[in-house]
């Protein structure tokens, strides 16, 4: 196992810089938001850190800075963040755990998406078909269970 492998899964996970917990997070709801998905974190290893939750389409899936909106907040577990979406339509939610707070892909790092797809250290990146989910206007809710490297596994924390 090295740094690489590291950089693999974080980068796989989050493919985007880092955001501050603010209202002005791209993504972030207001009483104005027509169309929301509320995801709620669960599996989290620790407290500890920050979460960002990112909203794709199927065209800009997992591409650098390619997210519809993003939100990141204090990791807790069981939390539900809200983001708000543009439109009704066909979306994927990546999720990820920055353990440490410090804003950079580490071994320790987790990440998850929506509908829970199986991840490996070989495919770290799911077809947006396994993760793809309807939001319709309004309140929509989603879960994501977070992933971690367990030796030369990923998987939820059992």
């Amino acid at each position: 196992m090295n740094a690489t492998i590291a950089t693999l899964l974080g980068g796989a996970l989050l493919a985007a810089a880092p955001a501050s917990a603010q209202a002005a997070d791209p993504g972030a709801c207001t009483a104005a938001t027509q169309t929301r998905l509320m995801v709620t974190v669960r599996g989290l290893k620790n407290s500890t850190g920050k979460v960002r939750v990112q909203v794709y389409d199927g065209a800009g899936f997992l591409k650098k800075g390619r997210w519809l909106g993003r939100v990141e907040a204090p990791a807790r577990e069981g939390a539900t963040i809200c983001i708000a979406v543009p439109r009704a339509g066909d979306y994927a939610v990546a999720v990820r755990h920055d353990a440490n707070g410090n804003g950079k892909s580490d071994w320790n790092d987790g990440g998850g998406f929506s509908r829970d797809p199986k991840l490996s250290l070989m495919r770290l990146e799911p077809d947006f078909a396994k993760v793809v989910i309807p939001v319709r206007s309004g309140e929509n809710r989603v879960a994501v269970t977070m992933n971690y490297r367990r030796g030369l596994s990923i998987g939820p924390i059992r």
